[in-house]
């Protein structure tokens, strides 16, 4: 495999800003590709010092973004509806600015919020119309949406590969798309490789993570068996590095999962290009 190995940048926090910019430093000196950067500032003038130091370092991008409480295309309310489209309109011209050709998460929906009940077809409905105008407006810019499903715990319009295959089936846009997460994967699958076979063409993006989102070849998740799967659908895109600390409020990891953040990404590289 010739994949771009990739570093997410949730490992340091919600905070992207360029204080991050001696990280982007070390992440090219290790070895890596490419980077993982989360759009919470949808104001695109934010992104153009990003684009400069990247193109600098030689670092190949993407873009993530997640949408939140009030920031959810299955509401019952057409105005949040509404302004949740809006919202991720501007994550794409943030992606736009960094130079990212994708746009990839679990905008799908909002993140924590629950009905109590699995999702109808109102909600799914609902999410069909949003992003089939989101990848539109995608298309217009030349980006491609990569949805990603999380576990029961954290979402439930989608929260396996079958449905959020069906979902994007159903939204049936060119620019609408699928990437794939070990650690939710290896939660909600009973074959990481048989949901890979599914999805097929659709997948656009992985993030490899750890059951404990800790340093990639430390936990469980059998990393050389997703790999393999991914050979054989013929998967060109980046493997990009998911790992998370107490610096991530929202991962709940209230523990020390590694010595350091250097450490963490010196070892997951050296793993994964063991047996990629």
């Amino acid at each position: 495999m010739k994949n771009k190995i990739g570093m997410n940048l949730l490992l340091w926090g919600t905070e992207i800003d360029e204080r991050l910019f001696p990280v982007l430093e070390q992440i090219k000196q290790i070895g890596y590709d490419g980077v993982e950067i989360p759009i919470f500032n949808t104001n695109p003038e934010h992104w153009y010092t990003w684009r400069k130091k990247l193109d600098e370092l030689g670092l190949a991008r993407i873009a993530v973004t997640i949408n939140g409480p009030g920031e959810s295309f299955i509401s019952s309310d057409p105005a949040e509806r509404k302004s949740t489209l809006e919202r991720n309109k501007l994550a794409l011209d943030c992606a736009m600015i960094l130079g990212s050709d994708l746009l990839t998460g679990p905008f799908h929906s909002a993140l924590g919020v629950f009905t109590g009940s699995k999702a109808t077809s109102q909600e799914k409905l609902w999410a069909k119309e949003g992003l089939w105008d989101l990848a539109e407006y995608a298309d217009s810019l030349g980006i491609t949406l990569g949805l990603e499903y999380l576990n029961r715990f954290e979402s439930y319009l989608v929260s396996c590969s079958d449905e959020l295959l069906d979902l994007v089936n159903y939204v049936n846009h060119p620019a609408c798309k699928i990437m794939f997460d070990t650690f939710h994967a290896n939660i909600e699958e009973k074959s990481m490789s048989e949901a890979i076979k599914k999805i097929g063409e659709k997948l656009v993006h992985v993030q490899l993570s750890e059951n404990d989102r800790g340093t990639l070849g430390q936990g469980r998740v059998e990393i050389p068996e997703v790999l393999e799967a991914l050979k054989g659908i013929n998967y060109e895109g980046m493997l990009s590095i998911e790992a998370f600390s107490e610096k991530l409020s929202a991962a709940n990891i209230w523990r020390k999962m590694f010595e350091s953040e250097e450490q963490l990404m010196k070892d997951s590289y050296e793993y994964l290009k063991t047996i990629i």
